[in-house]
């Protein structure tokens, strides 16, 4: 049975794989377009459930109209809407960001607040969200972006160890600043998510060109898919099998009406 890692251990691993992922990807920043803490607030709320290239195409168009928190606050939603729909989930997206602004406006007098607690009132503003704000922008290490390359990554190489899978953020975060230096905290996020993208991907990693191959525990282990967390690769589909075709219902014929009316 292996021998379980301990926490110091851990960190010692976690310098290791920051040294080569520095190496790989020294000048890591935020792909979101932006030139204010507003635009990067915005692109952030629409990169969920969407790629950095499809927001970076629609933000442009947005902020030519909306260039500020007041005429967001006062937007009419509908044209939102129609803006931000290639990004998906642009109901819920467009409620946010008018949202957040009219926060934004009432409460702060249009601007981005610098602090977590603030930007945690706005609406559709997660710790994710904040910690992109925070880093990127104001240059403070608050907490470590945790998307699903983040957590992805970081479960693959056993940094975080007591979540429930690579969708559970709020434990991956707090596990990876247990192991990685504060100053690190936001390169660290964006280099991974350059390495989930470029190497780590979710369907078939790239374990040979993997810069921090050596200290992975799941190097190497992967055959296609990536299987799950919990469970074996190819689990619930059965070789050599076709899915069965329903047939179609047979219809009834038809009575016919006879000629000269009912019979």
């Amino acid at each position: 049975m292996a021998k379980r890692e301990t926490l110091a251990e851990r960190k010692q691993r976690t310098k290791r794989i920051i040294r080569g992922l520095r190496k790989q990807y020294p000048d890591a920043d935020c792909a979101l377009k932006h030139s204010s803490a507003l635009e990067l607030l915005v692109a952030t709320i629409l990169s969920a459930q969407s790629t950095d290239v499809m927001v970076n195409k629609i933000t442009p168009i947005l902020f030519a109209q909306y260039p500020d928190a007041d005429s967001l606050a006062t937007a009419d939603p509908a044209r939102i809407e129609k803006i931000i729909h290639p990004t998906g989930f642009f109901r819920q997206k467009t409620k946010s960001i008018v949202g957040a602004a009219r926060v934004l406006v009432d409460e702060f007098e249009g601007q981005v607040p610098d602090n977590m607690n603030d930007l945690l009132r706005l609406p559709g503003v997660a710790r994710k969200t904040a910690n992109v704000v925070l880093g990127t922008w104001f240059h403070k290490n608050e907490g470590v972006v945790v998307d699903t390359h983040v957590g992805r990554v970081a479960d693959r190489l056993r940094l975080a160890t007591s979540h429930k899978d690579a969708k559970d953020a709020k434990r991956i975060e707090a596990e990876l600043m247990e192991v990685v230096p504060r100053a690190d905290w936001t390169w660290f996020g964006h280099a991974v998510i350059w390495h989930g993208r470029d190497t780590c991907t979710a369907r078939k990693p790239d374990c040979p060109s993997c810069v921090i191959a050596k200290d992975c525990p799941s190097a190497g282990t992967f055959d296609g898919k990536a299987a799950p967390r919990g469970r074996k690769a190819g689990a619930g589909k059965t070789a050599g099998r076709t899915s069965a075709v329903r047939k179609p219902k047979s219809a009834k014929p038809r009575r016919r009406r006879q000629a000269g009316g009912r019979p």
